[in-house]
């Protein structure tokens, strides 16, 4: 699309009808895919942790059973990078980031890395193997109606299938498109020409994953915290805790994605050796965990994404020592797993904050929902360095809340991205790097910034 062409005609025209007919054709499938993709995620968490010892005639899963399995999940991780097409998506450590659409051949080894990583505990949620996925899958069957396809629907058919993907997991089609957006960085014209196929897309996608898990019986895989004591309104206390959560939390989220940065390097050089030797590291650190203060293991293992409502829930079972030590043990085993595994950042982030929330709950002026709903939004922005998405995120979870609690959220959120930005050094120029070279754009193909 050049400058000089008119969005609003473009969105009259009878070609751009066409796309948003064929985006909304590919969001039920992609969706079906998605839904498909996180039951099976949700069956074989049990099935290994749970089900798996007791068929082998243990009473209970012992201690040392995530071991074996978070090897596991390093050797298959490692060996999908190595040796399967697309290194098994991109690094997490990298942030939340668009990462091109991938080529069908790369998607067995998305698929491959995500499952593996998922389903055997490593400290990473669904979201980015799904976006991938849903771009995937979207270009693939887009491609093969029509092969010559130009770049810019391509584009757009990538942006739609990964916002049908995505449509409810984070409990709204909205925060699901919000969350590509201002990831993608979209804006002016070409906002309007992603925005429409991507929404039609996932208000599809949304009917789907309720339709299947009605029909299926297995509910629907969205984010939501139901059951809160109700915020009436914030305090002139808790504005002045939103100050220092914002603070602290991006240190830590610093912290965090600093040494996952550090220790990368490290392990590519060596993957199928320390991939496993990683895995078994977030082991033990959940087994410690696990040990010292008689929660489960759980608490440490996995996106956080099913506990999260239950840690704030049973918020008073909790011992300030315990959460302390789950927030280093998930915050070390957050760290090592964005270092080596394939997966999303989003919802340990938000677990980790509603862990440092219900910590900070305990001091005086600060009430549970309000201490959990600014950690959520400003360790979200710390590591995500996306401060709208992180205010949705903390404020609609918490459902009827959200509202009265939605300025210390943003307080905190804001905090939390102008300290990180301040802690995050720039990327050096490259020496050699030529100057920007002014490109005159093509009218057929369209402007074919990024939307990917």
């Amino acid at each position: 699309m050049t400058a000089s062409e008119d969005p609003r005609a473009l969105v009259r025209s009878r070609k751009y009808v066409g796309l948003l007919l064929l985006s909304a054709l590919l969001g039920a499938p992609v969706a079906a895919v998605a839904y498909g993709f996180l039951a099976l995620v949700n069956y074989l968490q049990p099935a290994l942790f749970i089900r798996l010892p007791v068929g082998m005639g243990f009473h209970t899963a012992p201690a040392w059973w995530p071991v074996p399995l978070l090897a596991m999940a390093g050797l298959f991780v490692a060996l999908a990078i190595r040796y399967l097409p697309g290194t098994g998506g991109h690094s997490p450590a990298d942030g939340f980031k668009p990462a091109g659409t991938p080529a069908p051949a790369d998607l067995p080894g998305i698929v491959l890395a995500a499952l593996a990583s998922l389903c055997l505990g490593v400290v990473l949620g669904p979201e980015a193997p799904l976006i991938m996925l849903g771009a995937g899958l979207a270009v693939l069957a887009g491609r093969l109606a029509r092969r010559d396809m130009p770049e810019q629907a391509v584009a757009v058919i990538a942006a739609a299938g990964s916002f049908a993907a995505v449509s409810t997991l984070l409990g709204s089609p909205i925060l699901g498109a919000f969350l590509l957006m201002e990831a993608s960085g979209l804006g002016g014209a070409m906002l309007i020409l992603v925005l429409l196929p991507g929404l039609l897309a996932a208000g599809i996608g949304a009917l789907i994953f309720v339709g299947l898990g009605s029909w299926t019986g297995l509910g629907a895989f969205s984010l939501s915290i139901p059951g809160l004591p109700p915020f009436t309104h914030p305090s002139l206390a808790e504005f002045g805790w939103a100050l220092a959560i914002g603070f602290a939390a991006a240190f830590l989220g610093t912290g965090i994605r600093r040494l996952a940065q550090l220790v990368r390097p490290h392990i590519e050089r060596r993957a199928i050796i320390l991939t496993p030797l990683v895995g078994i590291v977030i082991a033990v650190l959940a087994i410690g965990y696990a040990e010292i203060t008689g929660k489960s293991s759980s608490d440490v293992l996995f996106s956080g994404q099913s506990a999260l409502s239950s840690l704030i829930k049973n918020a008073s079972s909790y011992s300030v020592a315990a959460l302390v030590l789950l927030l280093v043990c998930k915050g070390l085993g957050y760290s090592l797993s964005l270092s080596a595994f394939r997966g999303g950042p989003v919802f340990p982030s938000l677990f980790l904050g509603a862990a440092a929330g219900v910590a900070l709950s305990h001091l005086p002026g600060l009430s549970v929902v309000a201490a959990v709903a600014m950690s959520m939004g400003a360790m979200c922005a710390s590591m995500l360095m996306l401060p709208l998405t992180s205010v949705m995120l903390a404020t609609l979870l918490l459902l009827s809340d959200g509202i009265a609690v939605m300025p210390l959220v943003i307080v905190s959120t804001v905090v939390a991205y102008v300290v990180t930005a301040r802690l995050t050094p720039r990327p050096a120029p490259a020496a050699d790097q030529p100057g920007p070279e002014v490109v005159e754009a093509d009218p057929e193909a369209g402007d074919r910034g990024g939307t990917r």
